[in-house]
Formats: C-alpha cells, structure tokens, sequence
C-alpha cells in the first residue's frame, strides 16, 4: 500500500515523500495517509473498493466545477485504489465543536444551513449521477436497506424484542411518507459534522462519495441530528427556520409541509445511525461506536416528548419507548457520558501512535525541547518511571513549565468536553526515543487525572510496551 502511494507521489512531484504520516479514518474501511515532501502536503486515500472511488473522483471533479468547497483531485491511481487530494488540514466541524463557545457553534452553522441550499438546488441543478454508489436515488430500496440495517444491526444485536410483521407495517407507511415529495434534489447522504472541515477561514466538504437523488429533509436531518454534535434543541429549531428562510430564495416552500416531513426524516436517519452503531460497536467489536447511542437516544425521546412525527406509526413507537427503557442500553448511556483521557508516550523516530478511536484530534506535545537523561550513561537503561529519572527531570525548572503549559491546556479541554458531554480525549507525548522525557510527562498527567472520579484515564508507553 505505502509503495503504491509513493509511486504515485513520484509520477506526480518528481520527488519521493520525506515522510507518510497514517490518519484517523473514523468508521470507514479506507485508509488515510498524510504525503509530505520538502515542498508539498497531499492526503492519500487508499480503498479497494474501486466504484466507491470512482464515484468520489467523478464527483469531487463535478462539484469543484460548480464552484463548491470540496478538495482538489490532484493525482488518481484508480487500477490500484489510490488516489490524491487537496489537504484541508486536520479541523473537521466535530473538533471545532469540543472548544466552541455557544455564539460560534451558532455562527457557523448559520453559515452551513445558509450553504447547504445552494447546494441542493442550484449548484448541483444537472448533476451526472453516473457513476453513483451504492444508488442513484434515495428510493425505497435505500430506505428499506435503512430500516433493515437498524432492525437486524440495531435492535438484534441491543437485544429489544420485536414482532417482525407490525415493524413491516410502519416501515411501510413511513417509506410511503418519506417518498411522497420532490426527490430530485442533491443528496449528500453523510451530511454530519465529521464530514465538514474548517480550512482557509471557510468551510469545506469532504466524504461524498454516498451523494445521490433525493429528498431537501434528508441532509439538514443529518447535519442537525448528528447524534455526537449533541447540538441544543433550541438551536436545531432556530437553524430549521434559517435553512428555510434560505431555501424559499431558490423554490416554493410549504414551511409547515416541509417540517412535518422533516421529521420523518430526522426518524429514519437516527435508525440508520442506530444501525451503524450497532454494527460498528456490536457487531465489529469497536466500542466506541457504542458511544454515540445515549445521544441518539436522547434525539428519539426529544421527537416522542414533543409529538414530532405526525404519522401514526404505533408499533414502531412502542419500539422505541423499549429502547428508551432498556437495561442493556441505559447502561451504555451512563457509561457512555464518562470522559475516557487516552495518554500515550511515544517516539517520534518510529511515528505517531495510531488512533484506535475513530475520534481523531487531541493533542501531540513534543518533548525534544527538554533535557535529554538518554545522553548520560547512568539513565540510558532507565526510563521516566524511574526514581532517578523522575529526579533527574524535576530539577529542571524548563521541565516543569512545559508540564504546567500542557496541563492547563488538556484541563480547559477536559472542561469544555465535560460540558459538551464528549466521551474521548487523546494526550500524546513525544520524544526522540519514547523512552524518558514522555514517559514522564505521560505518567505524571495520568496520576494528576485519576484523582478525577469522572474520568476515565488509560495510559500506555507505547515503546515501554512494544
């Protein structure tokens, strides 16, 4: 994989890279590299699932056409599934959010709901959908596969009992509802906040590849009700009506029509997260997928407590209150709200640990900028757990402002994740060999965060244990 990418680089910079740096690729199954060289930073994709790239391509090309903030296809190896894009940075929506106050979290998704009609309707008026994957509509095909994932992956594997039949039923007639409207629109399908980076003091749209035909409600749902952005209902409300004050400048707008079948919406796009969910957490064993279903949930008592979907759907909602009122997954939810402080020491000689969080984000503090103990012979054996390291260490007043600097950064992080009831934080500390200096720094942070009863704190040497 790593020859393919730097064969790529070559036929394209002339150059080999300097260094090819893995990424975070949250739930999906295709990999991330970041591509450096003296001169140049591209972000290399590589999937073997070859129409799913050709759809992202043919449709990164067509929108970048059409004026939009999507990242440049700058190089395409598609016989060997990579290719390479613009690099937009590290700041996606969902990281602004873990340090935004409530006037910014307003400000900029005023500013995405006030985008995302142009997108729908104008920008995209003439579309080639050729090369769309899986579909090329959201049709009842797709919302059976929805309803599907969420019963077998969701409900199945969370243990809520249901009669297969009467579920059908109400599948139906919310199938029949949700088509029952103009579904010609642009789709995007992954509209959520980890799918939006802020870069060059705008904000741009990544992870496409699912865009199809399709009905206006289904994107705003997305980007209002991802579940993780944990957004205030208040502000849902206030952007609902901006989004369609905005759209009624492109078409004709039934306001009260529009935010009936909206909610329709919002309901069968939190089943289909609960199935992702389901099937990432249970299914494929990563847990921390199973992190996000005290929000969902909190999302379907919001639309039960104030009679948002206007169908008579009975059994489905008899479904939902079990849900609610699950043992199995009410444990979940008051494990799900406990902050996990993951802290890692590593060195830089052999990389960045791995994020086996899908999170993404955090922080790296690089420890080389402090005295060395591996220059002298009576510390190289040792490391920073070590008595005399430790001592070794703390006679450096450098080394103690560099704790505290850090310290009071993680704790204003640790504050504002608490508020916003995030479930993950990554501290990295590293120095040349991962051996001292981090281990130090990351043992000390750990021993200060434990005494905080509602964290949990995980710590690991990743060299002390290699």
């Amino acid at each position: 994989m790593e020859n393919l990418i730097k064969d790529l680089f070559y036929k394209t910079y002339g150059v080999q890279p300097s260094n090819i740096i893995p990424l975070s690729a949250h739930g999906s199954a295709r990999r991330y590299f970041r591509i450096l060289s003296a001169t140049d930073s591209v972000l290399a994709t590589y999937n073997e699932d070859k129409k799913e790239n050709i759809a992202f391509v043919d449709y990164a090309k067509q929108l970048k056409q059409r004026g939009l903030n999507v990242p440049e296809i700058i190089a395409v190896d598609l016989d060997n599934g990579v290719y390479f894009q613009e690099d937009l940075g590290d700041e996606t929506l969902f990281d602004f959010l873990q340090k935004a106050d409530e006037n910014q979290i307003r400000d900029i998704y005023t500013k995405i709901v006030k985008l995302l009609p142009r997108w729908q309707v104008e920008a995209t008026r003439g579309f080639d959908y050729t090369n769309a994957y899986p579909r090329k509509q959201f049709d009842a095909q797709s919302i059976q596969w929805d309803l599907n994932y969420f019963k077998y992956y969701f409900l199945k594997l969370a243990e809520i009992p249901f009669d297969e039949e009467g579920l059908e039923e109400d599948f139906s007639v919310l199938k029949s509802y949700l088509l029952d409207t103009n579904c010609t629109y642009f789709l995007y399908r992954d509209f959520q906040s980890r799918n939006i980076m802020l870069a060059k003091d705008d904000v741009y749209f990544i992870d496409f590849q699912g865009a199809r035909q399709g009905a206006l409600h289904y994107d705003l749902a997305s980007l209002l009700y991802d579940a993780k952005a944990n957004l205030d209902e208040d502000l849902r409300e206030q952007l609902l009506q901006t989004y369609l004050e905005e759209l009624s400048g492109y078409i004709e707008v039934d306001k009260q029509d529009f935010i009936d079948r909206y909610y329709a919406y919002v309901t069968i796009r939190i089943m289909q997260a609960m199935g992702s969910y389901g099937y990432r957490g249970y299914f494929q064993g990563k847990t921390h997928f199973l992190q996000s279903i005290p929000y969902a949930l909190k999302n379907i008592s919001l639309l039960r407590e104030k009679k948002r979907l206007k169908l008579p759907l009975v059994y489905l909602d008899n479904v939902f209150e079990a849900m609610i009122g699950s043992e199995k997954l009410r444990n979940i939810s008051e494990q799900g709200y406990k902050l996990t402080v993951n802290i890692k020491s590593f060195s830089f000689k052999k990389g960045y640990p791995h994020d086996t969080s899908g999170n993404g984000g955090g922080f790296v503090f690089d420890c080389r900028c402090l005295p060395n103990p591996g220059r002298y012979e009576e510390y190289k054996q040792l490391c920073g757990t070590d008595k005399q390291v430790i001592e070794y260490l703390e006679k450096e007043p450098e080394v103690e402002k560099f704790y505290l600097a850090a310290k009071t950064m993680i704790e204003q992080s640790i504050d504002k994740y608490k508020q916003r009831k995030f479930t993950f934080l990554s501290v990295y500390f590293g120095c040349t060999g991962g051996r001292h200096r981090s281990v130090y720094m990351a043992q000390r942070l750990a021993q200060e965060l434990k005494k905080d009863s509602k964290l949990n704190v995980v710590v690991q040497h990743v060299e002390q244990n290699s």
